[in-house]
């Protein structure tokens, strides 16, 4: 099984050489960060990804601009945001699928800010760094890959509200609801009180919305972040097989022949 994606800082000090990836604005990082940490531009990469001319295929872009944050494969990048871990697990999500070791601070900087005797960050790595597509536990699918596997293969997890799911929040689209034979689980619902839920917990849950031992689980979202916290709560959970569709449902609707169910 995948090594858990998530980290509580009671955990921090087991991990080895570190280094501190901060999720949050220019602001939020100047009022208080964790020691040694570095700024991720995830505007810059969420636009990468997505662009057609970059996407995760340009591992030149890539190498740079996860080269630019110090990191090697010999380090964990713990990564945290402002405590939705939306943003932080789609960080997660990119180093992992490049071979970087990555997790997902649970709690975020709440949980962290008031911390005491925290881990302090390694110097930044010199060496370079050469991103290698796919070789993360948790791999990436495209539109048509997934409108393929629909026949069956793929067990589709939708980690939206129950109104995107539904269609009754159609977010100005002339199309609205999910794909066929979906599974929905909302991303809220994997919190108790600001943090992920157990494993044991996760794993009941997702056995609840319909996911079995051994399924080809793919996640998707609107855009991105809460598909791939649901890939982490996933994983979390005990499952093995998960992709991330991370263009998600916006991708998903341009396409018309790609098929929606109102139910």
């Amino acid at each position: 099984m995948p090594n858990d994606p998530f980290v509580d800082v009671a955990g921090l000090n087991s991990l080895g050489p570190l280094r501190y990836l901060d999720v949050r604005d220019q602001a939020a990082f100047d009022a208080g960060h964790a020691p040694g940490a570095v700024l991720v531009p995830l505007g810059e990469w969420d636009a990468a990804a997505k662009a057609p001319d970059a996407g995760f295929a340009k591992t030149a872009y890539w190498d740079q601009a996860l080269g630019a944050l110090g990191l090697d494969p010999t380090v964990s990048a713990v990564v945290y945001d402002s405590g939705s871990m939306t943003n932080a697990a789609r960080v997660w999500f990119i180093l992992q699928y490049f071979g970087l070791k990555a997790v997902i601070l649970n709690g975020g900087w709440p949980a962290l800010s008031g911390a005491r005797g925290l881990p302090k960050a390694i110097a930044a790595s010199s060496s370079g760094f050469r991103a290698v597509p796919g070789s993360g536990s948790v791999g990436l699918i495209d539109r048509q890959t997934l409108k393929d596997q629909l026949d069956g293969r793929a067990q589709v997890f939708d980690t939206r509200t129950r109104a995107e799911f539904t269609g009754e929040d159609a977010r100005n689209r002339p199309r609205s609801g999910h794909l066929p034979g979906a599974r929905h689980l909302s991303h809220v619902d994997l919190f108790d009180n600001g943090m992920v839920r157990s494993a044991s917990v996760l794993r009941a849950m997702l056995e609840r919305a319909g996911f079995g031992p051994g399924d080809h689980i793919v996640t998707h979202c609107e855009g991105g972040g809460r598909a791939a916290l649901g890939a982490a709560a996933a994983v979390r959970a005990g499952f093995a097989d998960v992709r991330v569709y991370y263009l998600s449902f916006a991708d998903w609707v341009r396409d018309a022949s790609c098929p929606i169910v109102r139910d």
